[in-house]
């Protein structure tokens, strides 16, 4: 049988618990999660669904053993089986609200290295073990507009991501002088209803002056639940025309 794909970062909880349990519906699919801690639910779809999934409690703040191990791994496996294979970098970190000079270098390193080291270790380790492969490859990296807007109180996360519309930028060019590169998208999801959008709202509005705009989003229902937003961007990393910009937000699709 012909199977996709999918590698996910980021499978514990949120968006990215939401995206395996719904690729996870199909016999076709085969599914890596990698995240710090295992999620019994995704064990318990695949199951059920006769999907094949693997899950790997990983720290992607040590992103070069994950990086070994999927590139390893990728190795093991017969590209002829996989009509599509697809890399998705969606975990990210928040560092203690505030200004960075309030967190300590432990918790910046670590945040800036899940957040965009990790994508792009990962995704180098992606392209180079299925640079053989026939099928086609697509490698969706998770943004958010805070790569596009700065916003005080989070100076790493809005780093982090604005390095990764940039990393997609620069990879898109390099695999379009190929004769079968991955495509590459970096897209921004959306105001989603997570654990970090509880965070950011309960956090003290005396170190981050956007705290009350967050909880504006919440009492307003502004936010997505991550179920939609998953469904969203599951559409969206199979549009025919996925690649043709290398950034994206999911509200303009």
């Amino acid at each position: 049988m012909v199977q996709q794909l999918f590698i996910i970062t980021g499978t514990s909880r949120g968006m990215g618990a939401a995206m395996a349990e719904q690729l996870l519906q199909s016999t076709e699919v085969t599914l890596v999660g990698i995240s710090r801690h295992l999620n019994p639910t995704l064990a318990g779809r695949a199951a059920s669904s006769g999907a094949r999934c693997e899950q790997w409690a990983m720290d992607l703040s040590e992103p070069v053993a994950v990086a070994a191990r999927l590139e390893t791994w990728l190795a093991t496996l017969e590209a002829r089986d996989f009509a599509f294979a697809s890399l998705i970098n969606n975990a990210g970190m928040l560092t203690p609200i505030g200004a960075i000079e309030r967190c300590t270098d432990l918790q910046l390193s670590a945040a800036l290295r899940a957040g965009l080291e990790a994508p792009l270790l990962l995704t180098a380790a992606f392209l180079r073990a299925t640079a053989e492969w026939p099928g086609e490859r697509r490698v969706l990296n998770i943004s958010s507009g805070l790569g596009r807007r700065a916003m005080a109180g989070q100076a790493t996360y809005c780093a982090a991501k604005a390095g990764m519309d940039h990393l997609s930028r620069a990879i898109a060019l390099d695999q379009a002088e190929l004769p079968r590169g991955a495509k590459v998208v970096s897209l921004a999801p959306g105001v989603i209803d997570t654990d970090m959008q509880a965070q950011l709202r309960g956090a003290d509005s005396a170190g981050f002056p956007e705290q009350a705009n967050f909880a504006h989003l919440k009492e307003a229902g502004k936010l997505t639940s991550s179920d939609d937003a998953a469904a969203r961007v599951i559409a969206y990393l199979h549009r025919a025309d996925f690649g043709a910009s290398p950034t994206a937000d999911i509200r303009d699709a």
